[in-house]
């Protein structure tokens, strides 16, 4: 018998290869692809659900330039988006450099800063929901011993979403464990060399600190605006979008708009576009980043 050519041999080869990897391509086609082909389809449609699906063309997207509680929705989300980013890479820098100076108790504190986020989120929303009571709630309790009143945080429409914003930088565990290991990876000499040239503690933290940690903390930032925009459970647990739509999130809006609305097609188009809505800010993170961001050579 003749041995097998070479083509043969490298048809048996790339046959092994898929039939051991058929399991993710199968998954991966039926959870995945398919169902992102579908909602390509149905954003072109008039589907409601349990009929047919009537071909429309672009008239569900010409729909969003009239459609008020889409302009909200995008306004709250982006709010809280902006937010979340600022207020999570401050806070997750500041926690960091403060963690990583020699100090008892720090593993401790890293692992209670971390717990939160291990806790399934409706719980963490139950907790938060007991905490923003506005007459037994321990935020109000605190104030009022004080002697200051404490407004309705989740009633009021000036306070309802940026409660959710402080709520959600209670859970930042991740992005302090990613800042922290940054900074173990600055070399010491570089603060000897600062401090020789009689650089203060400021100028450490902005001219050696941050130029050395900004790849993490670019990362962390487009974690955060990928979290931040779709952003659905903590309002839809804790406020239902009021009062009055202040918390309406754009995650919230297609949920109402697909299942509550029955409008498929409808919420398909909304959801693609906020897909394309992330894609274009994560791109122009990363795009900013490429010339504010220091990375140094190997």
């Amino acid at each position: 018998m003749s041995a097998p050519t070479e083509g043969v041999r490298r048809w048996r080869e790339v046959s092994l290869g898929l039939a051991w990897i058929s399991p993710w391509l199968v998954g991966f086609g039926v959870f995945l692809l398919v169902p992102v082909l579908l909602s390509v389809y149905y954003s072109l449609t008039d589907y409601a659900l349990l009929d047919v699906p009537v071909w429309i063309g672009w008239e569900n997207y010409r729909e969003l330039l009239s459609d008020a509680l889409f302009w909200k929705a995008l306004r709250n989300t982006m709010v809280y988006a902006v937010l979340s980013v600022i207020g999570s890479s401050i806070l997750s820098v500041g926690l960091a450099a403060m963690l990583e100076r020699p100090m008892r108790g720090a593993g401790l504190a890293r692992a209670i800063i971390f717990l939160p986020t291990l806790v399934p989120v409706v719980a963490n929303c139950v907790t938060w929901l007991w905490l923003f009571n506005p007459q037994y709630g321990l935020f109000n309790s605190a104030m009022g011993a004080a002697g200051v009143q404490g407004p309705n945080w989740l009633g009021d429409t000036r306070w309802a979403l940026p409660s959710m914003v402080f709520m959600g930088l209670w859970v930042i565990g991740s992005p302090l464990l990613v800042c922290g290991a940054a900074l173990k990876d600055v070399p010491e000499s570089l603060y000897e060399a600062a401090s020789l040239d009689g650089m203060g503690a400021r100028s450490r933290l902005m001219h050696v600190t941050l130029p050395m940690i900004s790849p993490a903390v670019l990362f962390n930032a487009v974690m955060s605006i990928i979290w931040s925009l779709q952003v659905l459970a903590p309002p839809m647990i804790m406020t239902r979008g009021g009062p009055d739509g202040a918390t309406l999130t754009y995650s919230m809006y297609v949920y109402k708009t697909a299942f509550e609305f029955g409008r498929m097609g409808y919420a398909s188009a909304l959801a693609w576009v906020q897909v394309l809505l992330t894609l274009t800010l994560a791109a122009g993170a990363l795009w900013i980043g490429r010339k504010g961001v220091f990375y140094r050579a190997g």
